[in-house]
């Protein structure tokens, strides 16, 4: 697991982001348990609390259950759901991109042009 710092984002969101992001690719099954929070506090020298913070966020979304003296736990997902979590994940990302380039001063069409060229490089990667 990776944290930065200086990024602007609290340690705790970027922990819970990465799980989320695990989860949701499917390298956490149902059932499977995460990292103890003190394991994974010590290993990233971290605090406790900002372990069990991060982890409380994956519980509010309802990706985990915590258990008494077990720790926390995948939810089974719905893959209408995972569906629905990924598309807002591309919303906020062309949103983003589409931000950054009025400040970039692209138009709306080199934008358009510069994802069509980025859409045909992957599929001549891939």
């Amino acid at each position: 697991m990776k944290l930065l710092q200086n990024s602007g984002v609290p340690i705790y969101q970027q922990i819970a982001d990465q799980f989320k992001t695990q989860i949701l690719e499917g390298k956490f099954q149902q059932g499977e348990y995460l990292p103890s929070i003190r394991g994974l506090a010590k290993d990233l020298k971290i605090s406790v609390i900002t372990t069990m913070k991060a982890y409380e966020l994956l519980a509010e979304e309802g990706l985990v259950t915590a258990v008494q003296g077990k720790g926390f736990y995948v939810n089974a997902q719905n893959s209408e759901m995972l569906q629905e979590q990924y598309m807002r994940k591309v919303e906020e990302a062309l949103n983003q991109a589409i931000q950054v380039a009025g400040i970039a001063g692209l138009s709306d069409r080199e934008l358009c042009e510069m994802l069509s060229t980025l859409l045909e490089m992957k599929d001549t990667e891939g």
